[in-house]
């Protein structure tokens, strides 16, 4: 009887070591798959400005790392400068809505694209760590742009995006006016929620593990990827935050908590119904009007 149930320890042992094992495995590669984003598998625009009536010029800019960048700029009326960034494993073609309703009322736009991501050169996705060469490399292209006054350049970020143009707008006093649609408030406040949407395993115990896969791979602290310390230093230049209760990609708490770290002036518009980055879809007019106002009062 002794014999029998050592072996049946024993091999209730192995069963649990193999077990461990599969997850170290599964969730080593689950990080590996969320951090990269090579060419064969991208999305790529499947549409252009014209298709929204809009007249474009393709865009490249160069990082200070040596990469080039894919974008597209529409030029304007009024002078001020609007840059638009995607989110996370998206392209250009999803911020082409936004740009249609802010080129009728005369801005000039640069959609940008990021590292790793679209037609640009790059395989990591980094959150921001690498990601703020790309956004000043824009930057510095969009001013240089004839009929651009560089005092007047506003940013608009979905998503990944949102928390990007957020952590930039931080370090570059230029950047007059900030809108973030469904922007994390940080990396650990919104993991749970993005493993699940992303990978379809449980928050416990594979996103743990897949961040401390992440930061290794990737070389980054995820506790230092929070909007939360980045918000507050674009005061007094405003910010406008977006965030809809129905979202299943990130924390829906979110945007409460940008909108407390940050300072005056600042607006929080919270729609329980929306989900993920579609206040312009889903409250096209009003994400207009309200959108419009905010960049006519700080960059006009």
């Amino acid at each position: 009887m002794r014999r029998w149930l050592k072996w049946l320890g024993a091999v209730a042992t192995l069963l649990l070591l193999a077990a461990v094992v599969a997850v170290l495995v599964r969730t080593k590669a689950e990080a590996h798959r969320l951090l990269t984003n090579p060419m064969p598998t991208r999305h790529l625009p499947g549409r252009t400005p014209i298709d929204e009536g809009l007249v474009y010029d393709e865009a490249t800019a160069h990082t200070s790392d040596g990469l080039a960048l894919a974008g597209w700029f529409v030029p304007g009326t009024n002078g001020a400068l609007v840059l638009l960034q995607h989110g996370y494993k998206a392209d250009r073609g999803e911020m082409l809505n936004e740009a249609a309703m802010l080129h009728r009322h005369g801005y000039n736009l640069l959609i940008t694209s990021t590292r790793a991501h679209d037609m640009s050169d790059g395989d990591l996705i980094t959150f921001g760590v690498n990601e703020m060469k790309d956004l000043e490399a824009w930057y510095e292209y969009g001013r240089s742009r004839e009929g651009v006054d560089s005092s007047r350049i506003g940013a608009v970020g979905n998503s990944m995006g949102g928390s990007l143009v957020i952590q930039y707008a931080a370090q570059n006093q230029n950047i007059r006016a900030v809108v973030a649609q469904s922007a994390f408030s940080s990396l650990n406040d919104t993991v749970e929620t993005s493993v699940r949407f992303f990978t379809g395993l449980p928050p416990f115990p594979f996103a743990p593990l897949i961040t401390f896969w992440a930061e290794r791979e990737a070389g980054f602290d995820a506790g230092d990827i929070d909007a939360k310390k980045w918000i507050g230093k674009l005061s007094p230049r405003p910010v406008f935050l977006m965030q809809g209760g129905a979202d299943v990609v990130i924390s829906t708490s979110s945007g409460q908590k940008l909108y407390d770290a940050a300072r005056e002036p600042r607006e929080l518009w919270f729609d329980p119904a929306i989900g993920h980055a579609r206040f312009d879809t889903a409250r096209p007019e009003e994400y207009e009007r309200r959108v419009s106002q905010f960049f006519d009062r700080y960059l006009k």
